[in-house]
């Protein structure tokens, strides 16, 4: 159970029906009994391979009763009503948009989606605005070197936050944790490469998305400076 895992972990509600979508081993449906946060957990994985895994831990864990592990794609292995919760980690967030739009009946009763996506974040958060969904919390974690941002979303409307902050993360921004400056130096590490390769080209140079990304990183360094 690495700190990834955890900060996900520490966003379920307590006593939740939960779902991990994408269960791979099943780590974080144990975590999430074993500390109490979840009553039942159904763990799901589409790949035959991380579903005998997870079959695996849970029957060696002794915890059957509590976690059902399914194979099946996405909410699709989910019945309208089953989970209160949804948990989905290690995915591009683009395809965490995917899986949640393609299972609506589910989503309906549903009350918090805990995402923790591995690219794409900012589209990540506009699909959450734009489909009945608010960001209650966010948490910035380092795991194996890397930095990973987790995002607690409720229903709700709520105003969309400026383009920017959906980049950094508007709960985080508020919040100010400690990775917080790391994060908005990769952020910039990322901008930065992609306007010196379009620098390449002088027709890149001259392109619309060249100038968006130059105003990108100079108001993303406006940020950098608090």
């Amino acid at each position: 159970m690495d700190r990834r895992l955890q900060a996900l972990a520490d966003f379920v509600k307590e006593a939740s029906l939960a779902a991990d979508i994408g269960t791979d081993h099943g780590y974080l449906a144990l975590a999430l009994v074993r500390q109490g946060r979840a009553k039942r957990v159904i763990a799901s994985d589409k790949n035959r391979g991380p579903y005998e895994a997870a079959c695996r831990s849970i029957r060696e864990a002794g915890l059957e009763k509590f976690i059902e592990v399914r194979l099946g794609d996405g909410l699709r292995a989910l019945r309208p009503g089953e989970a209160d919760t949804i948990c989905i980690a290690g995915m591009g967030g683009q395809l965490i948009c995917e899986i949640l739009s393609a299972s609506p009946e589910v989503l309906l009763e549903v009350r918090q989606l805990i995402l923790q996506p591995m690219n794409a974040a900012k589209e990540l958060r506009g699909w959450l605005y734009g489909n009945g969904w608010k960001i209650e919390d966010e948490s910035l974690v380092e795991a194996d070197g890397r930095l990973y941002e987790i995002i607690s979303a409720i229903k709700g409307q709520e105003a969309l936050p400026p383009s920017m902050l959906l980049s950094i993360g508007p709960r985080l921004w508020e919040k100010k944790p400690q990775l917080l400056k790391r994060h908005l130096e990769e952020l910039a590490a990322r901008l930065e490469k992609a306007v010196r390769g379009m620098e390449k080209s002088r027709a890149a140079t001259a392109s619309v998305k060249y100038q968006s990304l130059r105003e990108q990183l100079k108001e993303l360094e406006g940020y950098m400076k608090w």
